[in-house]
């Protein structure tokens, strides 16, 4: 592996930026914002939102940050929107992105628009110098949309925050990558997407009343792993020069390959050839590429080939268009730039959820020969060694227990572990479970809290001079069940769902509000303990302690009490998993209002489900046949 120094690799970064700026054009009119009006001119176009009285926060949604990424920009980065005085834009509404699932039987077809480079703001009314809370919607890089509700969380925290919910080229039109790719456009046009977008808010936010020098910026699932990616972009070289603070729900990072490796590779010519650019037609028409073809093709056939040549590749769940390490916006792998704290912003907020797995693993294995056949799909580039080595680590325990399915308490090796037991599956399936989501969900927050932390010593080996710069790092658990991957999202912006009570929406929605505020996610006690609750006692989460390495301390988010009522997981036949699409039900027990209260707790993140951070270590040192 090359390791990149700072100086070269701060040199083509400040180059890269500056060859996408807003410089360029739409630039000649300043942005200026009266906090009594409704209008907004940011120089390019003037946009008029929509004010709510009960709410107090002032919505904008659909302004233009790029322009159209159609035609010859197509996979360019990019560019600054051309300037449109001639009227007010009304900012009530835009499309999403062209949208491409992951390979589940029967994923639907959705269209959506190529030109979709747009963001909402929700400012509260008055706003002055309000930090700046930045979404980046998650969906496996491939699907959803940038356009999050925030007027929930903003209330909560006393309209005290300004909200950004951005959008980001999907599927192909994101992450098309090989080296043809790489040579007449951009690979990762969706990662420069939403950079492009932070650079929008550092220009125009204080427009809206917000402080570009307060920027915290979140997401979740593919949102979280792409706010890992922007925490280790240009080799963290950009320091506080977009965003001091970040958040990541569950982050998503699934194998990142070179953007030349074969697996990009072939994704490249599977989608050429769905979308009629076959690689016969290089050969027979000299004047163009199979990337012009692509460049002019119609807008229709391309997202059919996406959404087509995304629901029917690689194994079960995963996603075909995918980030990947280009050398300049990411240099090398998570798992190593982390390691060696290359790193952008100063204060990390890192959470998981405890069912990660399933919704992306095959509910269907039973035998450990089934398992061996699927940690070979899943991750082709290890050998016989390395996947003996992880049997060890997640061992099948033969006992009554296995048969069983219940969530598990983290902590209380009597009561199992998440290696072989959950609320969704048991034995040799929850076994693969828990390796799909170690090393997709839960080892990328270990590792980025461990670079961020204020005192890392178990990085001391891979660093020749201790960090500089002053780090901080929090760590949580979301565990109320059933905490399937993603059912965490209402508890933070709302509506609640059923199993969701309000004391504990409060509490996580004051915890995320606290760290954008003030970059300390603890709560006064009263709001950890809940309303149901009368105590005089110091709860831990008032001086939240960060995360070390030699204090690796997170907060496990939970609930006692409650009324039972069954909740309805739904499995397909013939793959299985967690999914929108099936025929098999299968019902678990969730409680629900009346008599939630909160269970919020500090416990050991190392120790965690039977040893969580050593088999995330493990998987580290072999992120090279990963990779990660």
């Amino acid at each position: 592996m090359v390791v990149i120094t700072l100086v070269s690799a701060f040199v083509p970064a400040l180059l890269f930026i500056r060859a996408f700026t807003f410089e360029s054009r739409g630039n000649q009119f300043p942005a200026c914002w009266s906090n009594n009006s409704l209008q907004v001119d940011l120089g390019y176009e003037i946009y008029e939102g929509v004010s709510n009285s009960s709410t107090g926060i002032n919505t904008f949604k659909g302004i233009r940050f790029a322009a159209p990424p159609l035609g010859s920009l197509r996979w360019q980065p990019p560019q600054p929107p051309l300037i449109n005085r001639t009227a007010v834009q009304s900012a009530a509404s835009y499309a999403q992105c062209p949208q491409s699932f992951n390979a589940v039987p029967g994923q639907k077809y959705l269209a959506g628009n190529e030109d979709c480079l747009f963001l909402n703001v929700y400012a509260p009314r008055d706003a002055v110098d309000l930090p700046v809370l930045v979404w980046i919607h998650g969906g496996g890089y491939g699907f959803f949309n940038g356009q999050q509700e925030f007027t929930e969380i903003i209330n909560t925290n006393k309209n005290e925050f300004i909200g950004v919910g951005i959008q980001y080229r999907l599927g192909a039109f994101g992450f098309l990558s090989s080296d043809e790719v790489y040579r007449f456009g951009t690979v990762n046009a969706g990662l420069l997407d939403q950079n492009y977008a932070l650079q929008w808010v550092q220009k125009y936010i204080s427009a809206f009343g917000g402080d570009p020098s307060r920027v915290t910026i979140s997401g979740l699932s593919a949102g979280a792993g792409s706010v890992m990616l922007h925490d280790i972009s240009y080799g963290g070289t950009l320091g506080t020069s977009l965003f001091t603070n970040s958040i990541t729900a569950s982050p998503y990072l699934p194998t990142q390959w070179n953007y030349n490796d074969f697996v990009p590779t072939q994704a490249y010519y599977a989608f050429a050839i769905a979308a009629g650019c076959p690689p016969t037609f290089a050969y027979g028409n000299k004047s163009q590429t199979i990337f012009q073809c692509l460049q002019n093709q119609d807008s229709e056939i391309l997202k059919q080939a996406s959404h087509n040549v995304s629901t029917s590749g690689g194994t079960y769940g995963s996603w075909t268009f995918l980030p990947v390490t280009d050398g300049t916006f990411l240099q090398e792998t998570p798992s190593q730039a982390l390691l060696k704290r290359k790193i952008n912003g100063l204060r990390h907020l890192t959470a998981d959820v405890a069912e990660e797995g399933p919704a992306y693993t095959p509910q269907s294995i039973k035998t450990e020969e089934e398992l061996v056949d699927w940690i070979g799909h899943t991750f082709p580039l290890l050998t016989q060694e390395d996947i003996q080595k992880i049997l060890r680590y997640y061992p099948y325990t033969s006992t009554a227990n296995t048969t069983l399915e219940y969530p598990t308490s983290g902590d209380d090796e009597e009561g199992g572990a998440a290696i072989t037991t959950s609320q969704i599956a048991s034995g040799h399936t929850q076994r693969a479970n828990a390796i799909l989501g170690e090393t997709t969900f839960y080892c990328p927050g270990y590792w980025l809290a461990s670079a961020y932390s204020s005192s890392s010593p178990f990085l001391s080996y891979s660093s020749p001079t201790p960090p500089t710069k002053d780090y901080h790092a929090w760590k949580y658990q979301y565990s109320v069940p059933t905490a399937i991957h993603g059912y965490d999202l209402e508890a933070y912006f709302g509506p609640a769902r059923r199993n969701q009570g309000p004391d504990l929406t409060r509490a996580l929605q004051t915890s995320w509000g606290n760290f954008v505020k003030f970059g300390d996610p603890s709560i006064p006690s009263d709001i950890a303990f809940g309303s149901s609750i009368n105590s005089n006692a110091t709860h831990p989460l008032e001086n939240w302690p960060e995360y070390s390495s030699l204090n690796p301390l997170m907060a496990n988010f939970n609930q006692s009490g409650g009324t039972p009522f069954k909740f309805l997981a739904v499995e397909t036949v013939t793959q299985g998993g967690l999914t929108v699409v099936g025929e098999k039900e299968k019902w678990v027990e969730n409680f629900g209002e009346p008599g939630l209260r909160n269970e919020i707790r500090l416990v050991d993140a190392w120790d965690w489900e039977g040893g969580r951070g050593g088999r995330c270590e493990f998987w580290r040192g072999i992120s090279g046949n990963v990779p990660e």
